[in-house]
C-alpha cells in the first residue's frame, strides 16, 4: 500500500471548506493519458487553481493502476517544475464497489466516490458507510450520491433524471459519514444532455436547455448548511467545438450543454466540486480532427496530441478563471 501523502497530493477536505468559504469550486477535470495530465496541471499552475484529478474506474483500466499512481506523482513534481505548487487530489469517480474504491486508496488516491444512487436507499447507506469507514482509517476523503443523472459517461449510464431528495440528505450525511454529496440538480453525463425539443431559443437564435433545479439546491444547503455539494455532469458543450468536429467529418448533432453562467451561479452557493469530463473530450477531438483534415500526410503523434493539449489547456484556463471561480485560490 501506498499513502497519497508519499506521493505528495492532499484529500478535499480543506480545500472545500476553503472553496465554500470563498463562494467558488474546485474544478474536477477528468483525464486518461499524459497529455490530459499535461494540460490540466499546467493551466491550474498558471491560473493558480487547485485541482482535483479524476479517474473513472474505465479510464483506471485503460491508464493502468500502477502507473496512474506515478502519473499522480509526477503531476506533482510537474507543477513544482512550472513554479507553483498547487493542491492535487486524486479522485476516484463514480467508484461502484467497496473493492475498487478500496484498491484505489492502496494505490494512492487521496479521495474516492462511492456511487449507490442505482441502489435502493439503505443499501446505497449501508455500502456508502463501509468506504466511508475504511477510508477513514487511511485519510481518505469520501464522495457519495443522492439521485440519479441521465445520460452515458464511460460506465455510468441511466435513461431519466431523480432529482434528490431534500428531505433525505440529513439522515443520509449522518448515518454514512461522507465528506462530499454530489446532488441531482437538472446536470447529465455526457455531451448530449438534452435534446432540442427540451429547450427555447434565445434572442441569437441558440438553444437555451432547461435551467437547474436551484430550488432544491437551496433547499439542501438549509437542511445541511456548509456541507460540501458536488455537481456531476456539467460539461457546457463548447459549441465551437462541437462545429469544428462536425466540419472535418463527426456527427455530434443535438449536443447540448450546461450553460456556463448557471455553473458560476452554483460555484457561489455550497457546491464546491464541480465535474467536468465531455468539454476536454471535445476539445481534443476538435483539435485532432483539424490537424487530420488539414494536414493528411501528418503520422506523428506529437503533431496532434500537442495542438489537443494546447488546446485542453485554453480550455481548462478559461473553466477555473471564467466559470468556476478557482483561478487564484491556490
Amino acid at each position: 500500500m501506498v499513502s497519497y501523502k508519499e506521493l505528495g497530493l492532499v484529500n478535499s477536505r480543506e480545500i472545500f471548506k476553503k472553496a465554500i468559504e470563498g463562494g467558488y469550486a474546485i474544478p474536477a477535470f477528468n483525464f486518461n493519458n499524459m497529455e490530459q495530465l499535461q494540460a490540466i496541471i499546467s493551466a491550474c499552475v498558471e491560473t493558480k487553481s487547485p485541482v482535483i484529478l479524476q479517474v473513472s474506474s474505465g479510464a483506471r483500466k485503460y491508464a493502468n493502476q500502477t502507473l496512474l499512481r506515478y502519473m499522480a506523482q509526477g503531476a506533482v513534481e510537474y507543477a513544482k517544475e512550472l513554479g507553483y505548487e498547487i493542491p492535487i487530489v486524486l479522485h476516484l469517480d463514480h467508484g461502484d464497489s467497496f473493492e475498487l474504491c478500496k484498491s484505489c486508496i492502496e494505490y494512492g488516491f487521496s479521495s474516492v466516490m462511492i456511487d449507490g444512487s442505482h441502489l435502493p436507499y439503505e443499501e446505497n447507506i449501508a455500502l456508502t458507510k463501509q468506504v466511508v469507514e475504511y477510508a477513514h482509517q487511511h485519510d481518505v476523503t469520501v464522495e457519495g450520491e443522492l439521485g440519479v443523472l441521465a445520460g452515458i459517461e464511460d460506465d455510468v449510464q441511466a435513461e431519466h433524471h431523480t432529482y434528490t431528495e431534500p428531505d433525505e440528505v440529513v439522515d443520509f450525511v449522518t448515518r454514512t459519514g461522507v465528506d462530499s454529496l454530489a446532488i441531482s440538480i437538472g446536470t447529465s453525463h455526457g455531451a448530449f444532455k438534452f435534446t432540442p425539443e427540451q429547450c427555447t431559443r434565445n434572442e441569437n437564435g441558440v438553444l437555451v436547455p432547461p435551467p437547474l433545479r436551484f430550488d432544491i439546491l437551496k433547499e439542501i444547503e438549509k437542511r445541511i448548511p456548509g456541507f460540501p455539494i458536488v455537481l456531476h455532469g456539467s460539461s457546457s458543450v463548447p459549441q465551437q467545438y462541437v462545429k469544428t468536429i462536425n466540419q472535418y467529418g463527426g456527427k455530434l448533432n443535438d449536443s447540448i450543454g450546461i450553460p456556463e453562467e448557471q455553473l458560476r451561479e452554483a460555484a457561489k452557493s455550497a457546491v464546491c466540486k464541480i465535474n467536468i469530463d465531455s468539454d476536454g473530450r471535445l476539445a481534443m477531438t476538435a483539435a485532432i480532427r483539424e490537424v487530420f483534415a488539414t494536414k493528411p500526410a501528418e503520422f506523428d503523434p506529437r503533431k496532434y496530441l500537442g495542438p489537443a493539449r494546447d488546446e485542453l489547456k485554453k480550455l481548462y484556463m478559461h473553466k477555473t478563471e471564467s466559470v468556476l471561480g478557482s483561478a487564484g485560490k491556490a
